[in-house]
């Protein structure tokens, strides 16, 4: 058997989350004219900030934020010497982003850990709270499998809404989904008998975790905290989570306030990061509340969840890049004995259209392409110059199609594939005969740079370089 992480799969949304695309455009812009003047002037740096305030601004970042902020960085780069030092631009935009990681919430929460803290004794109840519509029904089963999964727990989910007809119905069918045990319903019952029934089933039963989805509403009233408020007083939480919609901008910050003053809460859950939102309330949210955003969620899928880290999300803000979520999420998803045998093969110059095959496999279950890119550092603005080329899941799906229509015999050797061949490969892959083509020619070249790598060796490979593996390089020879 491969071994394999276990946890969750890999939630297939873009790893950079579309809400900041806009901000992180305009600021990469901003540094990029003040790496351009190479040193910098008080005056070159003051209007950086101003640029910077603007793009913030428009990102809907709550106004005290920005000019915290703007104003910690202003004290730390103008008259110091910065200014003067070597490359100062990097360092400006070092400036800002360990700005807005304190914004964001810093690094580890004040006890030193991360996403939900189960430290309680069993049974740790979990209160979910929010308005209508956030998501927070969903969220509680993403929740649940990643704990069933991920920290091997013993999870009871019990729906306290007595008013959204069908809410109980949709998280029993949310804790099958995720192999969790739910609450037997039982008609006429209140949100506070329901809470209670719940905890004292989690005792009998020796449950590690009981996750309360209270009910929600179109917006913030006292019936509604009042409610809040007794099912926290009598199964005392070790979390109560507020779950916010990020599309809905300051308004959810304007939520999670008034829902730490009236019932106060531990984390925040954000849902719909993969909608067009500005990303100003993820900046807000700390600052304004005092509470750290704990998880992220994106789409409906139970596994579309990830834990918050706020340096990584600043990075890629700036352009920096996500290098350690890039590989945590291979950890997670590829079949570590398949890569082990299809390293030894690149080693040794061999490499099939079946091997092909699998590393398209292996980068679809990552997530999508431009999701990847925008893990790397620097990959921003070329992000934008790919999207016109079709980079998407749709290609790889093809292309894996296109391999699968191939005898075992033509994945071997792709050399006797010819036009009747290739027109019977299209025809049953569904594609045409230049995408047939197109894969082919990707393939040989990938094939010629693993064969350049074997005949280089280790050593060689270090003496030239990626320009070593470069056509015409003549095995280490520099092509320019």
């Amino acid at each position: 058997m491969a071994r394999r992480r276990e946890s969750a799969p890999p939630f297939g949304q873009d790893f950079h989350p579309p809400m900041f695309e806009a901000l992180s455009g305009k600021l990469t812009g901003v540094f990029d004219k003040l790496r351009r003047r190479g040193a910098l002037t008080d005056a070159d740096v003051a209007e950086a900030l101003r640029e910077v305030r603007v793009a913030l601004l428009e990102a809907d970042v709550a106004l005290p934020v920005v000019r915290d902020l703007v104003a910690k960085v202003r004290d730390a780069a103008i008259g110091q010497a910065i200014i003067r030092g070597v490359n100062p631009a990097q360092q400006v935009v070092k400036l800002v982003h360990d700005q807005l990681v304190a914004a964001l919430g810093g690094g580890l929460d004040d006890d030193g850990k991360r996403g939900i803290s189960l430290e309680a004794a069993a049974p740790v109840a979990i209160l979910m709270v929010g308005l209508q519509g956030s998501g927070k029904t969903t969220t509680s089963g993403k929740i649940a499998l990643r704990l069933r999964n991920r920290d091997k727990k013993k999870v009871l989910l019990a729906s306290l809404d007595v008013h959204r007809p069908a809410a109980q119905l949709q998280l029993e069918t949310l804790a099958q989904q995720a192999g969790v045990t739910s609450l037997p319903i039982i008609a006429g019952q209140s949100p506070l008998q329901i809470a209670q029934r719940a905890m004292d089933l989690a005792r009998r039963e020796l449950f590690d975790v009981v996750l309360l989805d209270t009910a929600g509403r179109l917006a913030i009233d006292d019936a509604l905290m009042a409610e809040v408020a007794a099912v926290k007083a009598a199964t005392n939480p070790h979390e109560t989570l507020l779950v916010v919609d990020a599309m809905t901008g300051q308004d959810a910050v304007q939520t999670a306030t008034a829902f730490q003053e009236k019932v106060g809460v531990t984390g925040i859950v954000m849902t719909r990061i993969d909608g067009d939102a500005r990303g100003g309330a993820a900046l807000s949210m700390r600052a304004v509340t005092g509470a750290p955003i704990k998880l992220l969620g994106a789409g409906e899928k139970l596994d579309a969840l990830e834990d918050f880290h706020p340096d990584r999300i600043a990075g890629r803000i700036l352009g920096m890049g996500d290098i350690v979520s890039l590989v945590e999420r291979a950890s997670e998803t590829i079949d570590q004995q398949e890569a082990e045998k299809l390293a030894a093969k690149m080693q040794k110059g061999q490499f099939d259209l079946a091997d092909y095959a699998n590393q398209l496999k292996q980068i679809n279950k990552m997530g999508s392409l431009q999701g990847i890119l925008g893990m790397l550092p620097g990959m921003g603005q070329m992000k934008k110059q790919l999207e016109g080329a079709n980079l998407d899941q749709s290609m790889l799906k093809r292309q894996a199609a296109i391999i699968s229509s191939m005898t075992p015999k033509e994945r071997k050797t792709p050399e006797i594939l010819k036009a009747s061949r290739k027109k019977r490969i299209a025809a049953g892959s569904g594609t045409t005969v230049q995408e047939v083509n197109k894969l082919l020619k990707n393939f040989d070249d990938m094939s010629a740079m693993m064969k350049r790598m074997s005949k280089l060796g280790q050593k060689g490979l270090m003496r030239g370089g990626l320009n070593a593996l470069l056509p015409g390089s003549g095995g280490g020879r520099r092509p320019f």
